[in-house]
């Protein structure tokens, strides 16, 4: 069940320079609300994506994002599944090539309750699969 759906601004660690704060598009789901009665390790599903007005991108401040993420909206970091969406992009003169979608899980070592040592990795079936049955009906609802 899609419980948050909105832009995230984060602050950065620059203090009065503001360096590396942001905003994303962020995505959570909790598995525990959907009714199945299947048990699971990592019931949150937490999807960020990148936005244009954005300055700073998912990927160089996922740890960042992360660590504020858990904290929050009080996730315990061991019950989430971190993932980077990318949408499809198409160019070329005339639109001719495409780079698919991408669902990119990071992993992370969590110290003191901060998100640290990134490791992307694609999300690959039956995990996509998954991650795939969760998104797209919240996207048909909207």
């Amino acid at each position: 069940m899609l419980i948050h759906d909105d832009i995230y601004y984060w602050e950065g660690w620059g203090g009065k320079l503001k360096l590396a704060n942001g905003q994303c598009r962020l995505r959570i789901y909790d598995r525990r609300k959907s009714g199945e009665p299947v048990t699971i390790l990592r019931p949150f599903v937490v999807i960020v994506s990148d936005v244009p007005e954005s300055k700073m991108s998912i990927r160089s401040c996922a740890g960042h994002i992360a660590t504020k993420v858990a904290a929050e909206f009080g996730i315990n970091p061991n019950r989430m599944l971190f993932i980077e969406y990318y949408p499809p992009v198409r160019y070329g003169k005339k639109n001719e090539y495409k780079i698919d979608e991408q669902y990119i899980l990071v992993d992370f070592t969590w110290k003191e309750g901060r998100a640290l040592h990134p490791k992307w990795r694609p999300v690959n079936p039956p995990l996509l699969d998954t991650v795939k049955y969760i998104v797209e009906p919240a996207d048909d609802e909207a």
